[in-house]
């Protein structure tokens, strides 16, 4: 088959690779100029300089649907779009022109987590397990009918760093096999259950912010989802912003108001957490290392040299 690609980042990266060393031929690769953005500065393996190194066209594009791309796309005949990691909607002249449709590899197991971010968002919310789902594209973003998806176990210490590279490495066999599938003739395609969609938007500076209402364990789920080298939670302290670099859940119960510096534990300094933190019947955040804002890094126990006063939300 003759396929042209659509991606961005480490995401796109691996999937091109995965189509490289296919039998099919690449005929073209569109794919983001480099940002500025936080997230998007992190794995950033350009699709751009591996498709050059391997003579096949490159097209940068922000938005697709202006009128070279779309002959561009035309003169290429491609038979199969595959998509990973395109930031913004592709219009139906481009995802249905291929005669096989355009394949969208999404890093979640939809219907569950369409959007953006989802391993992060997968941590917080302590899913037991994340994955990677091949999909045909259709006007509605990640809703398309599922082909090949796999997924891997979410450990009880898991970073959202360790959640990349395990499911980054399942890009390439699931290309692989769904490219087989479809050029066989033996691709089955079955619905998404719409009743179990969730739909979650990019992240923002405004999502790292702590909450010390949530429970410590929603809180501990929350720093690790948040791992370098993603921008990490952050609280503030005496008025400046304070990173949460590690944390646990305390074995003790702790009473009082949420953001309170109470006491140590173990290895680190306890925060009393959650909305019902007055009742004394729940535990606190014990956090472990934090991090000042010139990237300064202490253990916990060595920065908060005395008990007392808050960490609140805003300065």
């Amino acid at each position: 088959m003759r396929v042209v690609m659509f991606g961005y980042q480490t995401w796109g990266h691996r999937t091109l690779q995965a189509l490289l060393e296919s039998r099919h031929e690449v005929v073209l690769a569109v794919t983001h100029p480099r940002s500025d953005h936080a997230y998007e500065k992190i794995w950033n393996d350009s699709v751009a300089d591996l498709a050059e190194q391997h003579g096949v066209p490159v097209l940068l594009r922000n938005r697709p649907g202006d009128e070279e791309l779309l002959g561009r796309l035309k003169e290429a005949e491609p038979d199969l779009i595959v998509a990973n990691n395109w930031r913004t909607w592709l219009p139906p002249e481009i995802f249905d022109l291929p005669t096989h449709g355009t394949l969208n590899i999404h890093d979640s197991l939809l219907p569950s987590y369409a959007g953006f971010s989802p391993l992060i968002w997968a941590l917080i919310n302590g899913e037991r397990e994340v994955g990677v789902t091949a999909h045909r594209m259709d006007a509605e973003l990640d809703m398309g009918d599922v082909l090949v998806q796999r997924a891997v176990p979410v450990g009880p210490r898991d970073t959202a760093t360790d959640l990349f590279h395990r499911t980054v490495d399942l890009i390439g066999p699931i290309v692989a096999d769904s490219l087989e599938l479809i050029a066989s003739g033996k691709a089955v395609w079955t619905p998404q259950d719409r009743s179990r969609s969730s739909f979650f938007h990019k992240r923002s500076e405004e999502d790292s912010r702590i909450d010390w209402t949530w429970t410590a364990e929603e809180l501990e789920r929350f720093v690790r989802a948040q791992s370098d080298p993603y921008p990490n939670a952050f609280t503030h302290h005496r008025g400046e912003r304070l990173r949460i670099v590690s944390a646990a859940v305390s074995e003790g119960r702790y009473g009082g108001t949420p953001g309170r510096i109470f006491i140590r534990e173990g290895d680190g300094v306890v925060v009393v957490a959650g909305a019902g933190a007055r009742s004394g019947r729940l535990p606190g955040l014990v956090v472990e290392r934090v991090r000042t804002e010139d990237g300064s890094e202490y253990a916990a126990t060595e920065y908060f040299r005395t008990m007392g006063g808050y960490l609140t939300a805003h300065p």
